[in-house]
This record gives C-alpha cells, structure tokens and sequence, in this order.
C-alpha cells in the first residue's frame, strides 16, 4: 500500500487506462502542503486580532487524574489518553534523568520499580506535573504537546499525531509519469550552495524522488563539493567519489557503452545506498547516451490496482542479488528481506530491481516459479511503458540527484567519449540532513511548542524523534 502519496495524474479512474496507453498522468504544481513551508520560514509578522480576540480566554489545560497502574488525560468530554505509571517515570526529561546536551538518558530504568506509582499529578498550563514517591522529592513536567504526540492508548495519529507528520516532507510523496518533463523538479547550484541552507532544504525535500541542480560547474571537484552538501559519500568498490568513461575500468555495465533498463542501485548490498547523484561532465564524437528515470512508487500503484496478485508476489518473495564483477570484491546482501517492492507496517517503502544483478532464484515453491515470473513480466511491461518512461538529455552543468529507494535509473546505448562523474550519499545521512533543515524551516508542533523553554544545544529535549 502506498500511503501519503499524491499520483501526477487527472484521476485516479485513469489507472487502468494508462496500462493500455493512455498517459492520464496530468502535471500539477506542489501542494499545499510547500506553501506551509514557505510560511514557516518567514520571520513572524504583528498580529492582526482585534483586541477582543486578544483578550480571548486561554483554554483550560486537559484533566488529569492517576487510577491504579495509568495516569488518565482528558483532552475533552470524549477524548482520552492512558499512560502507564513506569513509562511516564522512564520519560522523565529533567536534567537528572536526561542530558540536555547530548540528549541521552541518564535515568537507570532498571532501578524503577516495576509498581511504581505517582504520589500526585497536577494539570497545569505548560504540561502535566507529576510528583513520584522517593527518598528525594522527584517532580516531572511533561508538556501537553509531546503527550498527545506520543499517546498509545490510545494512538491519536488522526489528531496531533498527524499534525506533526505533516511538517515531515520526507513523508510526502507526488507519484509521477512520463508528464513530469512538462516540469521536472530543478533548482540552482547557487541555491543549494548558499550558505543560509534554504535552497539545500527545498532541494532535499523535493517530493517527487528526484531532482535536477541546473549552473553546476562542470568539474569533478564542483560536483564532488555539491555531493557533500548532503552528508558523507558512501565510498564502495567503484570508489568514493567516482569520476568514469566507457572503458570498463570497473567490472559494470555502467562502465559501458550499453544500454541500461529502469534499475536500482547496489541491490546486493544489504542496504542499498540512498540517494545517487551523477553528472554528465563531456559527451563528444558520438551520440545516444540519454538518461531514463522512473518513478518506482508510480508504477507499484498501478501494478498494486490491476494486477494485485503479481504485486503481492513482489511483496514477499525475496529475490537474491549479486555484485561479482570486481576480482577483490563479491557482495550478496546478508539479509533476505529483499523483495522487489519492500513493506513497513503496509506501506511501501522500498523498490529493489536490477533485473542484471539477479542471482539464481531457487527459493521459490514449485507453484510460484510460473506466478513468480510472470509477476515480474508485468512489472516490466509498465516500468518500460511510455506512461512511465521520463527520457532527458543530460548536458554538462546539470546534475541530478535520485532517490535510489524510490527513482529507477537507466541510459540508452551511446557512442562517442561520454564521461560520468558523481557519488552515493546514505539514505540515513540523507535523512539526518533533511531533519536538521526541518527543525530549522519547518520546526513540528511538538519541537514549536517547547523551543521557547527546553531548547538546549540547539534542540529541544522534547524533540519527536527522541
């Protein structure tokens, strides 16, 4: 299933047609959801309420009452939150029981007692106190948005929950089609560059899965810097930063003159890498060599809805890869949780497909071989679909980053000298980077409603992700 996801499409009843050749994917700008952004990094701006709105009363904080192993909030007349007793003391963020600074525990949750319970809780207008029976008087303060974030019985995504995940770019998505060159997603090497971090947050929370960066200077070293704008480069048999031609100097078709279908990288590492960033330095004495990209999550949709059979197979049986073309190097991933499409909690996540990379398939049943095959036949026929299929040529000076979880890459054959540069970057480095802009341009409700009294060290104690 994929969630938080928006299709590039006029309606969603196209689905079906697209399959046969119609190309119902209509382009349409950003959501909303940016301009929220946009409106969180400006600087705040007077009031407009009328003094009698100012004066408005503050509304009472939500009741509290302790029974005999859970604290009971009431945030209105139907709307409750049970806590237990020993969670609530193991979340103690005072500076006795938490590092403001490296934001660690230091409570020894080991040495609660397993029936500990408060001696009084108090509803107060910043959170709820509460006051734990010890030889030292021991007081807690738990402020009413971090509560209702993490409330567990029971959840409450529908409310604060999801009022906090909105601000969480990384979580939104926009499906697209072949369309998406009407508009493709780009931004300026000055832009990310500048040293305010704007233009690298607006970069990295694209949410189509890929992005162009047009004025990038046509060296190795501009390219190289541009990568590490994002996080460390994660080097591995091809190197750490990789400059190359057709020349076969490592054991890769990429290091062809080949063509290449709709794939994922680094399918035999057991994580494969996050986000890849290349760009065309020179291409002179020949032609071809265009670069394919395909949204992965765009054609899971269609596949989940017209063949629902093919995308559960795809969903669960693991398929073996392998990278042996390096004398001093074979990879094989060290888990088997490596399905084409790959699931958490019911939401797709994750493509892993390198048709060329695939290993022998001998853990398949007897009955699912024909099933199995026939599965991933479909799936091809709508990854190469000129539905799908977003073709460009790139030139020197624009780079592109892609979303190596989501955004299948290919190239058509070429001739000539094509020369290559560029480097893969975590996806949890990717992620650490995304988050810290975040809390700088588009804070949570959570982290918004504390900064103002448990901002330490740059981040609130209370922050969500802690």
């Amino acid at each position: 299933m994929l969630k938080g996801c928006a299709v590039l499409r006029s309606s969603s009843r196209c689905m079906k047609v697209a399959a046969k050749g119609c190309s119902g994917n209509t382009l349409v700008r950003l959501p909303v959801r940016i301009n929220a952004i946009a409106r969180t990094s400006r600087p705040n701006t007077p009031s407009l309420s009328t003094p009698q709105e100012a004066a408005a009363p503050v509304p009472a904080p939500p009741t509290s009452r302790i029974d005999d192993r859970k604290v009971v909030l009431g945030w209105d007349e139907t709307t409750y939150s049970r806590y237990h007793h020993i969670w609530l003391r193991d979340h103690c963020r005072c500076p006795e029981c938490f590092h403001p600074i490296t934001k660690q525990r230091l409570v020894n949750t080991f040495d609660i007692p397993a029936d500990i319970k408060p001696k009084h809780v108090e509803s107060k207008p910043e959170g709820l106190e509460v006051q734990w029976p010890s030889s030292q008087p021991h007081v807690s303060l738990y402020p009413w948005s971090w509560l209702r974030h993490n409330s567990y019985d029971p959840p409450m995504a529908s409310t604060q929950a999801a009022e906090c995940a909105k601000f969480i770019v990384a979580e939104l998505k926009i499906l697209w089609g072949s369309k998406i060159l009407q508009g493709p997603p780009t931004i300026t090497y000055e832009e990310v560059m500048s040293e305010d971090s704007q233009g690298l947050f607006k970069w990295l929370s694209s949410v189509f899965g890929f992005c162009f960066v047009s004025g990038v200077p046509a060296t190795p070293e501009a390219t190289e810097e541009l990568s590490r704008r994002i996080g460390f480069i994660r080097e591995t048999q091809y190197g750490t930063f990789w400059d190359f031609t057709s020349d076969l100097a490592k054991g890769d078709t990429a290091y062809t003159t080949l063509a290449l279908g709709a794939h994922t990288d680094t399918t035999y590492f057991t994580d494969p890498c996050g986000l890849q960033l290349f760009h065309l330095l020179e291409h002179t004495g020949g032609t071809g060599g265009a670069t394919l990209l395909v949204d992965g999550f765009y054609v899971a949709s269609i596949l989940q809805e017209l063949h629902p059979e093919a995308y559960a197979l795809l969903s669960t049986v693991p398929v073996p890869t392998h990278a042996a073309g390096e004398p001093d190097a074979l990879f094989t991933p060290s888990t088997r949780n490596t399905p084409v499409l790959r699931h958490e909690d019911g939401e797709l996540v994750q493509v892993r497909w390198n048709n060329d990379d695939r290993s022998v398939i001998r853990n398949l049943k007897p009955d699912q071989v024909e099933p199995w095959y026939d599965a991933i036949r479909k799936w091809y026929k709508l990854l190469s679909s000129p539905d799908s299929e977003y073709w460009v040529q790139l030139s020197p000076g624009t780079a592109v980053v892609v979303d190596n979880h989501r955004v299948l890459h290919g190239r058509s054959a070429f001739n000539g000298k094509r020369r290559m540069c560029g480097a893969y970057i975590g996806m949890d480095e990717y992620r650490s980077k995304l988050a810290v802009l975040t809390e700088k341009f588009a804070p949570d409700v959570v982290t918004k409603d504390t900064a103002a009294t448990a901002n330490v060290n740059g981040r609130s104690i209370w922050h969500p992700a802690l």
